[in-house]
C-alpha cells in the first residue's frame, strides 16, 4: 500500500498546471529589472521630480504589480536607442509609445499590441498665399495632364489641316516641316480664340475638322478653367494639404529614425528629418515646410499643448500602426507580459485610462 501511494504522489507531481493555476513568474530573485523608456506624451511623460506617467508607463506599473516584479526605470533619447539597448540585453524591458514594425521584430520580442494607431499629419494653421497656391497648383499633375492633353489635341488638329490643305491652300504647302508648323499655328489660334482670319483651310475636309476643333476647343477650355478655379477655391479654403495623397507635392517633415521614416521612405516622399517632433513644428512654423507626419497621437498631444496657435491636424489616420512592449529576443518574461496586458487592456481600468489621458471612450 505504501508503494502504491508513493507511485501515485509522485504521478500527481508530474501533472501539468493548470493555465489559470499557474503562478505568476516573479523578478528574479535579488535582482531588479531595468526597464528603459523615452518621453512620449501622452504615452510616457516626465515629471518636474522625475517621477514618469501617461498611458504606456501607468500599463506597465499594472503590469509590475500583477507579476510581482521588482524594476526601475531609465531614460533614454530616442526609440532606436531603446530597440538597440533592449536588443542587447541592456534592458529587460522597453516601454513608451514604440510601434511594432517587422525590422524592430527581427531584433526584439514584442508584447501584445495594447494601443492601435497611424500616422497623422500635422498642418500650418493659417491659410497658405494665393500666390503660394497658384504655385501648388500650376504644378500639380492633374494640371500638367490637362495641359499635355490641350498641345496633345492642338497638335493633332494641326496635323490633320496640314494633311488636308498641304496640296490646295498656299499657307500650309512647302516642305513638310514647314507645313505642319503653320498647321499647328493655326490650331492654337483657333483654340485659344486669337485672329486667323489671314490663314484658314479652305477643302471641304479641312474646314469640317477646324469647325469641329473650334466648337470642341471652347468647351475644354471652359472646362480647364473651371477646373483650375475649383482647385484654387479649394486650396484656399482648405490649405495645401488634405490628406497623405498631398504629401508628394509639398515639403514634408518626419523625426528620424520614427516608422513615419519608414513609411515616407516606400511611398518615396522626399522629407527632411528633425530630431524630434517639436523641431519640426517649429520648421513649420517658419515656412521651412509644409506638413508634418509623426505617430498620430503623439503628433496631436504636442500641437494641442505646444503649438495650438500655429499648427492644426488633419481629421486622417493613415499607415495603420500598433504599440507594444518592447523585450530581448527570447525573454522569459514575454508570456506573463503577454497575459498582464491583455487583463490590464480589457478592463475598466483601461478605458478609464484611456479616457483620462485621450478622452477616448
Amino acid at each position: 500500500m505504501r508503494l502504491v501511494a508513493l507511485i501515485l504522489a509522485l504521478f500527481a507531481l508530474t501533472l501539468p498546471l493548470h493555465a489559470e493555476d499557474a503562478p505568476a513568474v516573479p523578478a528574479p530573485p535579488g535582482r531588479t529589472l531595468v526597464v528603459a523608456t523615452k518621453e512620449a506624451p501622452p504615452f510616457a511623460m516626465k515629471g518636474k521630480d522625475g517621477t514618469w506617467s501617461g498611458i504606456s508607463i501607468d500599463l506597465w506599473k499594472r503590469i509590475a504589480g500583477q507579476l510581482n516584479l521588482d524594476y526601475r526605470l531609465v531614460e533614454e533619447p530616442t526609440v532606436k536607442a531603446l530597440i538597440d539597448q533592449t536588443a542587447a540585453g541592456t534592458y529587460d524591458a522597453a516601454v513608451a509609445a514604440i510601434t511594432i514594425t517587422s525590422p524592430r521584430a527581427r531584433i526584439v520580442d514584442f508584447s501584445q499590441p495594447f494601443y492601435a494607431t497611424g500616422l497623422g499629419i500635422a498642418v500650418p494653421l493659417a491659410a497658405p498665399s494665393m500666390w503660394e497656391l497658384l504655385v501648388h497648383t500650376l504644378v500639380s499633375f492633374g494640371f500638367l495632364q490637362a495641359v499635355g492633353a490641350l498641345i496633345g489635341l492642338a497638335l493633332l488638329v494641326g496635323v490633320l489641316v496640314w494633311l488636308f490643305e498641304r496640296n490646295r491652300n498656299d499657307h500650309f504647302k512647302g516642305a513638310a516641316g514647314k507645313g505642319i508648323g503653320a498647321g499647328i499655328w493655326w490650331s492654337a489660334e483657333a483654340m485659344t480664340q486669337a485672329s486667323t482670319g489671314h490663314v484658314a483651310p479652305t477643302t471641304m475636309a479641312g474646314r469640317a475638322v477646324a469647325i469641329v476643333w473650334m466648337v470642341v476647343s471652347v468647351i475644354a477650355l471652359a472646362v480647364f478653367t473651371a477646373g483650375v478655379t475649383s482647385a484654387l477655391t479649394t486650396r484656399q479654403l482648405q490649405g495645401l494639404v488634405n490628406s497623405a495623397a498631398d504629401l508628394s507635392r509639398v515639403r514634408v517633415g518626419a523625426v528620424n529614425g520614427s516608422a513615419t521614416v519608414e513609411y515616407l521612405t516606400a511611398e518615396r516622399i522626399r522629407f527632411q528629418g528633425f530630431a524630434t517632433a517639436q523641431d519640426g513644428l517649429k520648421a513649420m512654423q517658419d515656412k521651412r515646410i509644409d506638413a508634418f507626419v509623426y505617430d498620430k497621437p503623439l503628433l496631436a498631444w504636442i500641437v494641442l499643448q505646444q503649438f495650438s496657435t500655429s499648427a492644426d491636424m488633419l481629421d486622417v489616420v493613415f499607415d495603420p500602426q500598433n504599440y507594444g512592449i518592447a523585450l530581448p529576443l527570447g525573454s522569459p518574461l514575454r508570456r506573463d507580459v503577454d497575459i498582464a496586458l491583455l487583463d490590464a487592456t480589457h478592463s475598466d481600468w483601461w478605458k478609464t485610462t484611456l479616457f483620462r489621458y485621450l478622452g477616448e471612450r
